[in-house]
């Protein structure tokens, strides 16, 4: 993937490494990243916490976030880039959280919702809601280039060399 190899040159080129918090995409970004020769240099590891439990025991994300914000939410994806900086020797990170579907969407987090967070270590979180369409394998495909994007973002408007 273009992209991955993308985030791949500036995490380099930073002298940092990343770290991946994911539910809905189930490893899809640490996936993409993998495939890039030469990623050892720059992708640090992955937390894959699809159930609540393993948000809270992996990334320490607040039991009290989760009952009042829920797993898809801004507050649950910020902690979760939180934590994977705080357990991991990375430098930036990502966290993604959403409904892919077919099931399990409500009126306010309709299928396809997906909560994405990017950060820096001692720097601050960004975080976006996307509402994404199609099948949940299209869903999880979106939601990994917008990771990836994200990223890139970050890094591009960066000067902060942790």
């Amino acid at each position: 993937m273009e992209l991955a190899a993308q985030v791949g040159t500036l995490l380099k080129a930073h002298g940092m490494m990343l770290a991946t918090a994911e539910s809905c995409t189930g490893g899809g970004v640490a996936q993409a990243v993998t495939e890039v020769a030469g990623s050892s240099a720059w992708f640090e590891r992955g937390f894959v916490t699809y159930s609540n439990l393993s948000k809270q025991q992996m990334l320490g994300v607040s039991e009290t976030t989760l009952r009042q914000h829920g797993a898809v939410s801004e507050m649950t994806v910020r902690e979760m880039v939180a934590g994977a900086l705080q357990h991991s020797a990375a430098q930036v990170a990502l966290a993604v959280s959403g409904i892919a579907g077919p099931d399990g969407g409500t009126p306010d987090k309709p299928v396809g919702t997906v909560w994405f967070a990017w950060g820096i270590r001692h720097g601050e979180i960004l975080a976006q809601r996307c509402q994404l369409g199609g099948n949940r394998a299209e869903v999880r495909i979106q939601a990994v280039s917008i990771a990836l994007r994200g990223v890139v973002n970050l890094l591009n408007t960066s000067t902060e060399s942790a």
